[in-house]
């Protein structure tokens, strides 16, 4: 065949050997504008050359190169070693623990203790979810263990510091002689799903004090291979949380029986395994026995964030590469950036991506604050805002894969593992009616989360026409909470827009807000991506957005 034939002309460079964090403009901007107010700039210095470090590391050829090892090479379940012993491990390719060790030593399980921590470690983990999001499982349960462990003081001393630690050692070890640990999680059961309270899994106490015994199964378990796992299981007194080690003191196996790994949506790189408990699983109690779901409620907090933050990150890789294929890409006599149809649809996905990025990292502004209307305000908008963005992440990665055509449909172009990770996060820690109930819960059982949440978007009130009319919409919905729970997915919705709207009025350039009011608050945009008003700054925006190599 001649070698004409394989000119390759017309094709966009690959996107990678950039600054993932600097060329992140919103992210920037909320990094600045969060740890700015806090008055201490040597700790915005500080958190500028981490994140521009992890920004350069997270663009780069070589971590991308291990995020598609890491799924071309799935884990593997090894229940027995050759002797016949029951070993329960799962091998992973070591680019899986190269990308774990790269978040542990960035600092991204590490949010409770340092000065602006969980905006720092929300900017770390939206930067190392573009690279590759199964990883991020363990990394976001250790990170939300810390306040579920604090619920037993003399637990937290020992554990919180090997959570929090830079340090990452993958073997199965005895906890307490690594110096940095992973956390895990086993909630869920067949028979219960979301409804934790009709988990069947028991624990009989023995005759030291908080240790006892548990018989069961878990449906999904996450990164079986983490040293500890916080667990549900009801215990003489009803619910109770406990912490189940893999390796127990005296270096033994704990019974920790796992039975499959799933066959899962989503990425390769990550393992979910169902998990058997046979009676003689050992477990230290975690809080008072009853008390299961009150402990373990600010993990689901901390975690639920996550799912917001991880669907902002994928929105942003989505977006940065949609932008960036048109921006070298010449179709029917020029660039198709520059071609008015496809311009709004690169706008378009932009602003949803600016949104959720505004919105996460302003709940994690607030996690730093923790004063009571901030804690009031986290309340109501986390559920909000894991219900709303969490669902635009799917849409948005389709219409951003569309964008590159056929050239997106492939699996090296990476867009195909963005699409099948971004139903994940809508599912995971209560899919999208267990978000809506669970603002229709605040609403009703906490006044000051509703105060919060309207001082909030009041705070905006004025700057523009279509977000007032919004807000006065909400409220109007507010005011009749009859027959709410049909309806509830509406009023959520509309709740998390306006939340973002005030964001973006208060924060953004004036073309970016002005067309998210436009076309999510003011009815003058379609259903489809693509469909704003041609009138508005578009360009402004899709620059807003794109990536320089």
């Amino acid at each position: 065949m001649a070698a004409s034939t394989h000119t390759v002309t017309n094709q966009a460079p690959p996107l990678v050997g950039y600054d993932v964090f600097t060329s992140d403009r919103a992210l920037t901007e909320a990094v600045d504008r969060h740890l700015g107010a806090a008055g201490a700039p040597e700790v915005l210095e500080e958190a500028r050359e981490e994140l521009g470090a992890l920004g350069r590391s997270a663009g780069s050829t070589q971590l991308n190169g291990w995020a598609e090892l890491a799924n071309a090479f799935p884990p593997r379940l090894r229940t027995h070693d050759r002797y016949g012993h029951r070993v329960d491990e799962v091998e992973f390719h070591p680019a899986w623990h190269r990308l774990l060790g790269k978040s542990v030593t960035s600092g991204l399980t590490d949010a409770w203790g340092r000065p602006g921590g969980h905006v720092r470690r929300a900017a770390g983990f939206l930067l190392m979810s573009q690279v590759e999001a199964g990883h991020g499982c363990p990394v976001s349960m250790t990170h939300a263990a810390v306040p579920a462990l604090r619920a037993e003081p003399e637990l937290a001393a020992v554990w919180e510091p090997l959570a929090t630690s830079h340090l990452y050692e993958e073997e199965l070890r005895p906890p307490l002689g690594k110096t940095g640990v992973l956390l895990g999680m086993g909630m869920t059961e067949k028979q219960g799903g979301s409804d934790v309270r009709a988990n069947t899994t028991s624990a009989r106490p023995l005759a030291a004090a908080g240790e006892y015994v548990l018989t069961g199964h878990k449906w999904f378990c996450s990164a079986p291979m983490s040293d500890a796992f916080l667990v549900l299981a009801q215990a003489p007194g009803g619910l109770t949380c406990f912490l189940v080690p893999r390796i127990l003191e005296d270096g033994t196996r704990n019974a920790f029986a796992l039975m499959r790994l799933k066959d899962k949506l989503g990425n390769r790189s990550n393992a979910s395994a169902e998990v058997e408990f046979d009676g003689t699983t050992w477990a230290r109690r975690v809080g008072e026995e009853g008390r299961g779901i009150g402990v373990i409620i600010g993990m689901v907090a901390a975690t639920r964030l996550d799912c917001v933050l991880g669907s902002a990150a994928l929105m942003r890789r989505a977006v940065a590469e949609a932008v960036h294929h048109a921006s070298y890409r010449s179709a029917f006599g020029g660039l198709l950036v520059d071609k008015p149809l496809m311009r709004n649809v690169l706008a378009d996905l932009a602003l949803e991506s600016e949104a959720a990025t505004v919105l996460g990292m302003r709940l994690a502004a607030a996690c730093d604050a923790d004063t009571p209307a901030e804690r009031a305000l986290l309340r109501i908008a986390v559920p909000a805002a894991k219900y709303w963005v969490t669902k635009r992440c799917t849409p948005v990665v389709a219409e951003a894969l569309e964008c590159l055509g056929g050239n997106g449909y492939v699996e090296e172009s990476g867009m195909p593992r963005l699409l099948r990770e971004s139903p994940l996060n809508s599912i995971w820690e209560g899919s999208g009616n267990v978000q809506a109930l669970d603002v229709l819960r605040a609403l009703r059982t906490e006044p000051a989360a509703l105060d919060a949440f309207l001082t909030e978007v009041g705070a905006a009130r004025g700057a523009d026409h279509r977000l007032d009319r919004a807000i006065r919409g909400v409220l109007t919905e507010l005011a009749d909470l009859d027959g709410v729970e049909a309806r509830a997915r509406r009023l959520v919705e509309r709740m998390a827009l306006v939340l973002q709207g005030s964001l973006l009025v208060r924060w953004a350039p004036p073309e970016v807000a002005d067309a998210f009011c436009a076309g999510r608050l003011g009815g003058e945009a379609g259903a489809a991506f693509g469909t704003l008003p041609p009138t508005l700054d578009l360009r402004s925006v899709v620059e807003r957005a794109r990536v320089e190599v």
